[in-house]
């Protein structure tokens, strides 16, 4: 293609004929080279419109790995809307955006590969708009390298600063700060180096030590491939240079401690136990001392398997199968270590998050949290604080929104294995996931574990849930009432504890107001108080099942999150999810205590049913309907089902 308006030479002077020699001389020779070059992941953000996806149009139109026949039918198009050479749409190379755009769906991040002949890329093309910030964070969260994007009419913009602490957050430490456009400020030395200036004030701000600046031009082609002759006084690298040359991070990872988390379990035959995944850092070979946590077992590196044979060494990068030379305990989301070297192991610490989701953070809920191949539950706390990323201040805050960032402490229900975020990637970021609709909520980075995580251990006792529930000659068990204010909870559980009582089973009633009187008289009605107090109400009934009772709950409890929190707390088995089907009319209309009425009139807010949801159970181990049934033949129903399951 003819090139009459760019002062850019060929990519890398006769360096395409060579390669294109050597496939026509040694094919064989030529695959070997292309696999063994590394990889290098990145990706451009910056503000709307500047110039995000024409520069990765320019990279993959310049490196020379399109197929001839896109790039005639590129030239063809822009002859028919009467474009000439290179003034093609380099966008039009990457025009899923553009259509997400006109379409006026979500606009996500678009992954395109390329590759020059000494590296191979994958670049992530990120949306500009602050609405889709999560979308950013999904691609900075693989990469080595930013591009950071600035038009040079605009300069500095909110965005820049909210993307270059982003992906500083995120752990990027290897910035490009190209000041794009050049050619609309008829490349003006001294624009140039007041963004620079600009910007440097600011990355020092936010900690960011070390970036490398460089005028551009994506549409015309400047300092992309070669430096242009446009920009006499820059005399620093151009963007492919760069790109060829930095170092990536799997080359740093290999210097560290050797990390594996387990993705499988591999046993084709009774001969063969091996444990598979991909090296986060450091290497293994056969003889190397390994521990297996968070047990803390160790062994003995027997072989590292791969689908071409066994290897001498294995190097972070690098999916294998570890072999052991004795049988010792490991399964999925264990991690493999360096045994003088290893990991810690927490369940309470201090993070980051970035909240993804339209919903609201519910502080107390309960979500998953994954961390590689490790799946926890986990709560997190009120934030402590969250930061305005266009002032860098510290904010108070009772919650995190769509694209807020936030830090803040979480507790996971069993310990897990991890490092801080900073050390390494794979063991410090998570991600939190909604348990209902199984939908990334937040993505996170793990700084360090709480100091009372290590303080606080569990004490060893010799009379256990078991010996208390024989004495008592009984299963323990909880009845969990739910339903709308009026339904009857109450009613029928105290009916259902009379019961009992008559049967010689020893019986606790949790009655929602009764507990409000005490141990919950600090909590209010909103969202994440109603949390906190079924929280709280659920480690009170499983401390009573240890103690061998049979309890008995009335409360609204209004999310499905919640009571499955506290299902999980409890053996299987032992949790009785009762649904007291009252239809919001009928509980109405009954109004014992005047709530409706008050909730009606405006006089009481958050009241569930009027003006906060109530998430009717699916799938209730007992439903009564009160509209067909009295409260004694629904606390025979109950009792008899309880007594006919455990007792």
């Amino acid at each position: 293609m003819t090139d009459t308006n760019t002062s850019s030479a060929t990519p890398s002077g006769d360096a395409k004929y060579v390669v294109d020699d050597l496939i026509a001389q040694d094919i064989d020779a030529y695959l070997d080279q292309h696999q063994h070059k590394t990889m290098l992941r990145f990706i451009t953000c910056g503000s709307v419109d500047d110039g995000k996806s024409t520069l990765i149009g320019r990279l993959l139109y310049d490196s020379k790995m399109i197929f001839e026949d896109q790039l005639a039918a590129l030239e063809d198009d822009s002859k028919k809307v009467g474009t000439q050479g290179q003034d093609i749409d380099f966008a039009l190379l990457v025009d899923g955006l553009a259509a997400e755009r006109e379409q006026g769906i979500t606009i996500d991040v678009a992954y395109r590969f390329f590759g020059t002949e000494k590296r191979k890329f994958i670049v992530a093309d990120t949306p500009g708009h602050e609405q889709y910030t999560r979308n950013m964070v999904t691609g900075a969260s693989t990469a080595d390298l930013a591009v950071i994007l600035i038009d040079a009419r605009k300069g500095v913009l909110t965005q820049t600063r909210r993307h270059s602490f982003l992906a500083h957050l995120i752990g990027i430490r290897n910035i490009v700060l190209a000041v794009n456009k050049m050619d609309l400020v008829d490349y003006d030395q001294s624009t140039y180096e007041h963004i620079v200036a600009d910007y440097r004030t600011f990355a020092s701000e936010i900690g960011i030590e070390h970036f490398v600046p460089m005028p551009i031009s994506g549409f015309k082609g400047d300092n992309i491939t070669s430096l242009s002759e446009n920009t006499p006084w820059y005399d620093g690298p151009t963007l492919v240079q760069h790109l060829e040359t930095v170092e990536v991070l799997s080359s740093v990872n290999q210097e560290k401690p050797f990390r594996m988390a387990v993705q499988w379990v591999n046993r084709p035959n009774l001969d063969f136990r091996g444990f598979s995944g991909l090296i986060a850092t450091g290497s293994v070979k056969p003889g190397d001392k390994v521990r297996v946590l968070p047990s803390g077992k160790t062994s003995t590196v027997s072989k590292v398997v791969t689908m071409d044979g066994d290897l001498d060494e294995a190097v972070a990068g690098q999916s294998v199968t570890i072999c052991f030379d004795d049988e010792i305990d490991c399964s999925r989301g264990d991690v493999i270590a360096a045994a003088d070297a290893p990991p810690e192991v927490s369940d309470q610490f201090e993070s980051t998050l970035v909240w993804m989701n339209d919903e609201a953070l519910q502080v107390g809920r309960g979500y998953w949290l994954k961390l590689g191949s490790q799946m926890v539950s986990v709560t997190v706390q009120q934030p402590k604080y969250k930061i305005d990323v266009n002032t860098l201040d510290q904010l108070a805050a009772k919650t995190l929104e769509l694209n807020e960032i936030g830090v803040a402490e979480i507790s996971t229900d069993k310990s897990i294995v991890f490092e801080a975020y900073a050390d390494n990637r794979s063991l410090g970021g998570f991600i939190l996931i909604d348990k209902m609709t199984n939908a990334t909520v937040a993505a996170g980075m793990l700084h360090f574990s709480l100091r009372r995580a290590q303080n606080v251990h569990w004490q060893a006792i010799d009379i256990g849930r078991k010996q208390h529930a024989d004495l008592k000659n009984q299963t323990p068990a909880v009845l969990w009432f739910t339903g709308l204010s009026g339904s009857g909870k109450s009613t029928i559980a105290n009916l259902v504890e009379k019961k009992l009582h008559r049967m010689n089973r020893h019986t606790f009633l949790l009655d929602g107001d009764n507990v409000r009187h005490g141990l919950n008289k600090d909590l209010g009605f909103t969202e994440a108080d109603r949390i906190e107090n079924i929280r709280r109400v659920g480690e009170v009934s499983k401390l009573m099942t240890d103690a061998g009772l049979i309890v008995v709950t009335a409360f609204i409890s209004p999310f499905r999150a919640e009571r499955e929190m506290v299902r999980a707390m409890l053996p299987e088995g032992e949790f009785y999810e009762v649904f007291i089907d009252t239809p919001l009319a009928v509980a109405e209309e009954r109004d014992v205590k005047g709530l409706y009425k008050k909730a009606r009139s405006g006089e009481l807010k958050n009241f569930t049913g009027i003006d906060s949801p109530y998430e009717a159970p699916e799938e209730p181990e007992i439903r009564i309907d009160t509209t067909t049934m009295s409260p004694e033949d629904a606390a025979t129903l109950i009792v008899d089902t309880l007594m006919g399951d455990v007792q």
